[in-house]
């Protein structure tokens, strides 16, 4: 594989952002690289929290099973981003399934290793330190608006962060660079598949998205953006 792509990916992977390319050089050749086809499943939900992992390329999905068998996602991660970070807090299970969505590369680190780059890299512990935060954080808001928010208003919040995290500029728009069905976004937004679809085809008459087989195209940003911060929706 290309090292020098590694090493960038890994110099802007959140956990190693600012250390040395000595570090970085010495951190990717502790890594063990880890394929995955789309569909297979890295992580069970409740498994040890042994491993940690960056993605090099393709993209993964977390869920989440509550008490009564529902299935929530939670996330989508890309290239750069970590999966298995409960292993950076030395936390005991893992709290969801990670799913690959598509062909995926990643590079893994066991959670005695991590640790000891933690140790010897005070910059990557404080970095760990703010990722838990910044998590703990998106928790918090997902929480005010699934307890707060008008659906509609959820469904956007939903819609936007998805774009910023994988959305690709298009002609036609924002696009989410993932396949993303309407069941997918009623797991994310709380909500149920017969509101996602009314609301969709009512934005999609005002040009807001554009919406199909599992492909959601944001076409008007700032209209969005003014749906998720409305009061009165």
């Amino acid at each position: 594989m290309d090292r020098q792509l590694d090493l960038d990916i890994l110099g802007r992977t959140e956990i190693f952002r600012g250390l040395p390319a000595s570090a970085l050089a010495e951190i990717r050749a502790a890594a063990v690289r880890k394929p995955l086809a789309a569909g297979d499943v890295l992580l069970q939900q409740d498994d040890p929290a042994t491993t940690f992992y960056v993605i090099v390329s393709g993209r993964l999905r977390i869920t989440q099973a509550t008490a009564d068998g529902q299935q929530v996602i939670l996330r989508y991660l890309g290239s750069g981003e970590m999966a298995g970070y409960t292993a950076l807090y030395g936390g005991a299970n893992h709290p969801g399934t990670i799913t690959a969505l598509d062909v995926t590369e990643l590079l893994a680190w066991n959670a005695a290793t991590i640790a000891g780059f933690l140790a010897k890299y005070p910059a990557a512990a404080l970095n760990a330190v703010a990722i838990l935060g910044s998590r703990y954080h998106d928790m918090q808001v997902r929480l005010r608006e699934l307890s707060t928010e008008r659906v509609e208003r959820r469904i956007a919040h939903t819609i936007l962060r998805l774009a910023q995290q994988a959305g690709r500029r298009t002609a036609r728009g924002i696009e989410i660079a993932f396949p993303l069905s309407r069941q997918d976004l009623a797991e994310m937004a709380g909500t149920t598949l017969h509101t996602v679809s009314r609301t969709l085809s009512g934005w999609e008459e005002r040009g807001v998205i554009d919406s199909g087989r599992r492909r959601v195209i944001v076409r008007n940003t700032p209209a969005l953006m003014e749906i998720a911060e409305d009061d009165a929706q």
